[in-house]
């Protein structure tokens, strides 16, 4: 008897997300979600769509656990970068800063603050809440979102750019503020502690406010104070907090860059390791260089009290001496404690045109007759703080090591503004299913896969997503493992990936044979937790 579908994938070799053997099988979607598993692939289902996927691997949908889509979902419907390369899921609102909870004074300085991350896209901001933010989404978006509050965020709106830890009132504010968000649907809270103003945060309201993040059954997500000296040190406070809140703690980006942690990817997972009691998972994203605001390599001092004070500082000759001196000789905090090799910070994103040939360029190449870092500092000045940049500055054996972690999760971190932005936020899930797993063989496919999927699925509470199983949301990717390949170059950042011909978002295909659909059928994806 035959089996009425709307789609059915036949002969699809199913790598379903729980790192298992792959298997044969057809493969039945109904009303969005897997009807049928049937592995006989005896041809007794039928679909309204029938697509022959012989040769071609279905696995549940890639989840990138940090992305930067927060306004480039609203403002391009088709968001091939992300949707070409396989994901269904993206979780947004990260390092802290994000544009909800907020209110109209703190819309117009994080639509500034952050446009070397986002841009200024033609986007009206009319939310304010986590929830309405989310009811935007739900208007219809390329994939499907989940929300952290953005720490930094809730610090701003509480306490402006002070320096200060919060009174008795503050701190309670900034709770009140994380319960709400957290009810409306936020999965956890970012934190950005390299950025100002989450920078000027202890540990102690860190712990103060995670304690109600996991009330809500959420995790915490924070970019820690350091990925240069002091790393160790910084991913150690995290676990702390975690330890001390009872909140999961999820570590962004997680890496150990910079010469002073040249093959030192073994201390952090011996770290994580030794710290059982405490629920921790990591993402990463499978290139060498990162990627930034510019204006991040500045001493948290020079940022205090907001951008204007920040401009006083920098055209004062005093101010600047200083300045110059911990970027060229101490290393400042938002450097990761590290003196700038100004031959490894390119510039990838300019807004003014007088600039625009600087982009590819390192300071130091740039520079002109000037010092690097004056250079720098007159280049913050004249883009308002909106310059991004490529650090190079990884190394390939800790890539490879924090991959193959238990605790690992796909992460793009990827900018999709700026001139030449990082490949990352294009090539991120085919660099991992090419690259590492057929070329260089670090991971085996389906043990990628479930890095990938139900991992990532597992960590943000997602009961009937990351798998491929009946009863299960029909996010799904068809790619062919021998040609899947990430072709965005840091030449040409913004090429699709190859290889990927199927992407499925709540039961509508995203992608056809290759081609952008014009379905958006991705929504947000709340927590269901309860306080």
């Amino acid at each position: 008897m035959r089996v009425d579908m709307d789609v059915v994938f036949h002969g699809a070799d199913v790598i379903d997300g729980t790192g298992g053997e792959r298997f044969r099988a057809d493969v039945g979607i109904m009303s969005g979600r897997i009807a049928v598993i049937d592995p006989d692939g005896e041809d007794r289902l039928s679909g309204v769509r029938n697509v022959d996927a012989s040769g071609l691997v279905l696995s549940p949908g890639f989840i990138d656990m940090h992305a930067h889509s927060d306004l480039a979902l609203l403002a391009d419907p088709e968001h091939l970068g992300k949707v070409s390369q396989g994901c269904t899921l993206e979780v947004v609102g990260q390092d802290g800063l994000g544009y909800a909870p907020t209110d109209d004074a703190g819309m117009c300085l994080l639509w500034e603050q952050l446009s070397a991350w986002n841009g200024r896209p033609q986007v009206s901001p009319d939310w304010r809440t986590v929830g309405e933010y989310l009811d935007r989404l739900d208007a219809g978006c390329a994939v499907n979102v989940a929300y952290l509050l953005p720490h930094g965020t809730i610090r701003m709106a509480t306490m402006g750019w002070v320096t200060a830890r919060p009174d008795d009132d503050q701190l309670n504010a900034m709770r009140r503020t994380v319960a709400h968000g957290m009810a409306e649907g936020a999965v956890g809270m970012s934190a950005g502690l390299s950025y100002p103003p989450g920078m000027f945060a202890d540990t102690d309201e860190l712990v103060a406010l995670c304690e109600v993040v996991a009330q809500y059954g959420g995790y915490f997500s924070p970019h820690q104070r350091s990925y240069g000296a002091g790393a160790l040190e910084g991913y150690a406070e995290m676990i702390e907090i975690g330890r001390r809140s009872g909140c999961p703690v999820h570590l962004a980006h997680a890496t150990m860059n910079f010469e002073v942690n040249r093959a030192r990817a073994g201390d952090l997972l011996d770290l994580i390791d030794a710290s059982s009691d405490v629920d921790i998972t990591l993402d990463s994203y499978p290139y060498l260089p990162g990627a930034t605001s510019l204006a991040a390599l500045l001493p948290s001092w020079a940022m205090a009290d907001g951008p204007a004070e920040c401009r006083r500082r920098l055209s004062d000759p005093v101010t600047r001496r200083r300045v110059r001196h911990e970027l060229d000789v101490v290393g400042t905090d938002g450097g990761h404690g590290v003196p700038v090799d100004w031959t490894t910070i390119e510039i990838s994103g300019v807004v003014r045109d007088e600039h625009r040939g600087l982009v590819g360029m390192s300071i130091a190449e740039a520079r002109g007759d000037r010092s690097p870092s004056d250079f720098y500092m007159d280049l913050l000045l004249a883009e308002d703080f909106a310059t991004s940049c490529i650090m190079h500055v990884g190394h390939e054996e800790n890539v490879r090591l924090i991959m193959r972690h238990g605790g690992h999760t796909g992460g793009s971190d990827g900018l999709l503004v700026g001139d030449r932005p990082h490949p990352r936020a294009w090539g991120t899930f085919p660099r991992y299913l090419g690259h590492y797993v057929r070329d260089e063989k670090v991971l085996s496919l389906e043990e990628c896969v479930s890095h990938l999927t139900s991992r990532a699925a597992a960590r943000l509470g997602l009961a009937d997503r990351g798998l491929v199983r009946e009863g299960m949301v029909a996010d799904l990717v068809l790619f062919d493992p021998l040609t899947v390949k990430d072709t965005a170059t840091f030449a040409d950042p913004r090429s699709p990936a190859v290889g990927i011909p199927y992407v499925m978002v709540n039961g509508r295909l995203a992608m056809d044979d290759g081609r952008r659909t014009d379905v958006v059928a991705g929504r947000s994806v709340r927590s269901r937790g309860r306080a």
